[in-house]
């Protein structure tokens, strides 16, 4: 594909496992917080360490990050532990700040990604400086394009060593997760992008650090390239999102057990296609919902009226509308006439029932 035909693979030191994993806290605290955590890491394999030094954050007044202060304690871990050392940044002075003092990787979170105009700028800021690993997470709002462009934008500044980060969207659905993974948009951007690594990030999408080494398992298990994983020595009392960041002993655990699946089987491909399946079977009960929804406003507007709850014609006019859509659709004649009976059914039950309740 265009756009981002020319990528370098990332370095070795990414690597823990056969697999890419970035860790650290999610915010520097101290620089004896950053050693500690650093050298912990490093004893388990890890090579590229992770810390926020500045937090964009939802409302003012909370710990929004030390800022350009904690640039040495990332310069001194990496001095200590030979680690790649990354942070997060959202406008040029950060950029600048950090490409002064040596950082090697620098990421894109997603409120910043969604802002082309702010991308941009980081972009302009990073033209001419080649050898910087940048990693693109996904915009908040499930939008693959807006993706897509963030990183076609740092790409187009001569940026070839790149990678994406999936850390979940932002939504309104009911759903156990922090951030809903909605993982068919990441497995699109990798199906368009072969050469372009994609990692998860497990304690973005859960929030929870209960259930953040299953989720990284499952995105292992669908092949995504790596993980991005905030781990805390003390996280009950870090200075934010304190319930998602695992302890550097809950990483070993992971590490010990993780299955790392880099075959070409079927077996693997199967999964990916299993996943897409769940995700179209979870839009397909969310836009049922939804026209039982819109039925209930039928059946309302039918009872004001005085009309009878079964329209005939009205039926026979969908399901022939239907039959003929299903022919263009590899979808049977006959699946799609016992589809579309039981959701008739269905909606003369709701609307019965609109009916009994008044």
């Amino acid at each position: 594909m265009s756009g981002l035909s020319h990528l370098l693979p990332l370095p070795q030191q990414f690597y823990c496992n056969g697999t890419i994993i970035v860790a650290g806290p999610c915010s520097a605290e101290s620089c004896q917080q950053v050693s500690t955590i650093a050298q912990k890491l490093k004893l388990l394999g890890i090579g590229a360490l992770r810390a926020g030094l500045w937090k964009p954050r939802t409302l003012p007044g909370c710990f929004e990050g030390v800022g350009a202060t904690g640039l040495d304690w990332l310069v001194q871990a990496k001095h200590e532990t030979g680690m790649l050392t990354a942070t997060e940044v959202a406008s040029k002075s950060h950029v600048e700040a950090c490409l002064d003092a040596g950082i090697d990787i620098l990421w894109i979170g997603a409120r910043t990604a969604a802002n082309p105009f702010a991308v941009q700028e980081i972009a302009d800021a990073l033209e001419g400086n080649n050898d910087v690993i940048v990693l693109v997470k996904n915009p908040i709002s499930p939008d693959l394009e807006l993706w897509i462009g963030a990183l076609q934008r740092i790409y187009n500044a001569g940026i070839k060593c790149l990678g994406a980060v999936h850390r979940g969207f932002v939504s309104t659905a009911d759903t156990s997760y922090r951030n809903a993974p909605i993982w068919q948009l990441p497995i699109e951007l990798k199906r368009r992008f072969p050469a372009l690594p994609v990692l998860v990030d497990p304690s973005h999408i859960t929030g929870n650090r209960a259930h953040v080494t299953t989720v990284a398992q499952q995105a292992l298990d669908m092949g995504f390239d790596g993980l991005m994983i905030e781990v805390h020595d003390k996280p009950e009392t870090a200075l934010s999102d304190s319930e998602q960041q695992i302890t550097p002993i809950m990483l070993e655990s992971f590490l010990n057990t993780m299955t790392v699946r880099r075959g070409k089987t079927s077996g693997d491909e199967l999964n990916v296609l299993r996943q897409i399946i769940d995700q179209c079977d979870d839009d397909i009960l969310a836009a049922l919902a939804h026209r039982m929804d819109v039925v209930r406003q039928i059946g309302q507007l039918k009872r004001k009226a005085g009309m009878q709850v079964v329209q005939h014609g009205r039926f026979n006019e969908i399901l022939e509308k239907r039959k003929s859509q299903a022919s263009g659709l590899h979808l049977s004649d006959r699946f799609i006439t016992q589809l579309m009976k039981l959701i008739h059914e269905e909606a003369v039950t709701q609307q019965l029932s609109e009916s009994t309740e008044e």
